[in-house]
């Protein structure tokens, strides 16, 4: 039997291809706007495999310290490993910082940790080349994508940086790069004033300035130990808000970028329709412009369920040759992103079934054409 839409798309082969590549892009671009979710959920995670802790002890009503300021004392850190059950506890900061370079400023997100403490948050996995941070002033540890390379100077507010070391991968849960300083070094860049706001507060009457606070204290278990169990003691009688690091996670996954999932799921659905009208409209022209033909074919008797069938193929070779050049097309762009960009297949098989249900619907336009095509039109002119 002669497959009437291998026919028709051998006649109509330039527009057909052209139309599909285009409608490709589309669902390239919704492609890899699901890459760029399922990046910000690993991004959203990088710090926190590295630093490797079990709590997270904030300030108390907060969730901090990245969905919330955070601000508690550096000796409390003494307290909590004291805690029964506490194996290691350390002092940890975070500040977006703007690093001064001759291509202009880079935004980056600083971590901030005692060099000589028990916990180190800098992944030696990572390191690309040079060390980690061996003194407590004046050094630090870069990732590549800063665009800094082991040896440079950078300038941050009055002193002199040296990079010690540089990292890949490390990035922050807004996908900013991370950089590591010594905690002196982060507590003076984030608790000390200027001498001028100094000298302001002075004449308002305010004396003191305690630059040895922290975000958060970090602390890892011992083994046997039940991490739910510490962190309601600690919450119980040490007046602070814990996170385990289950808790944690969570809160960087779904609170963080609840938002921005939303966001991203609105472009995806709204690419979708977009694609979805583009195929319907393309097929109801390609219907219009032989509409003559279909009323010769009823005229000699071809059923009605035979010109649907051309129809719905038609359609749905265009939706299957869409989505192979659009998935063509996002691995060829994905890796241009700023930011982390993951194509998952099963998110490519997602995006299958999603295109194969659009264009099964968007063929149903042309299918109520042919159905209301009258035979009679074959004998006009």
């Amino acid at each position: 039997m002669i497959n009437l839409a291998q026919k028709e798309i051998a006649h109509t082969f330039g527009k057909f291809i052209v139309t599909a590549i285009g409608v490709g892009m589309l669902l390239g671009i919704v492609f890899v706007m699901m890459g760029v979710y399922r990046g910000m959920i690993i991004d959203a995670q990088v710090l926190l495999d590295d630093v490797g802790v079990d709590f997270w002890v904030v300030q108390e009503n907060t969730l901090g310290p990245f969905a919330e300021a955070s601000r508690i004392h550096e000796d409390f850190k003494d307290t909590v490993k004291v805690i029964e059950g506490i194996d290691k506890a350390e002092g940890i900061t975070f500040q977006n910082l703007q690093l001064p370079s001759k291509n202009g400023a880079v935004r980056v997100f600083a971590v901030g940790f005692d060099p000589f403490g028990d916990i180190n948050p800098v992944n030696p996995k990572r390191l690309l080349s040079g060390r980690g941070l061996l003194r407590n002033h004046y050094e630090m540890v870069v990732t590549d994508k800063t665009g800094f390379a082991l040896g440079d100077t950078i300038h941050l507010g009055r002193d002199i940086y040296h990079v010690v070391g540089v990292t890949h991968g490390t990035v922050s849960s807004g996908g900013d790069p991370l950089v590591y300083i010594s905690l002196k070094d982060a507590q003076q860049l984030q608790f000390l004033y200027s001498n001028a706001r100094i000298r302001n507060d002075r004449a308002r009457g305010i004396f003191g300035v305690n630059s040895h606070m922290v975000n958060a204290v970090i602390a890892t278990k011992k083994d046997g130990y039940d991490a739910d169990a510490v962190a309601k003691n600690i919450r119980k009688w040490k007046h602070k808000a814990v996170f385990t690091a289950a808790e944690e996670k969570t809160i960087l996954t779904k609170n963080l970028i609840k938002m921005a999932s939303k966001q991203i799921g609105m472009f995806t659905v709204i690419l979708v329709i977009v694609s979805t009208i583009i195929i319907a409209l393309i097929i109801y022209t390609m219907t219009l412009e032989k509409m003559k033909e279909i009323a010769i074919m009823k005229l000699i008797g071809i059923p009605n369920s035979m010109i649907i069938k051309m129809i719905v193929q038609e359609t749905l070779i265009m939706g299957v040759l869409a989505f192979i050049s659009g998935n063509i097309f996002a691995h060829l762009i994905y890796t241009k992103f700023p930011k982390r960009v993951v194509l998952e297949t099963p998110d490519a098989f997602a995006l299958f079934i999603v295109v194969v249900i659009a264009s099964i619907l968007a063929s149903l336009i042309g299918v109520k054409k042919v159905i209301s095509a009258d035979p009679a039109q074959a004998i006009g002119g």
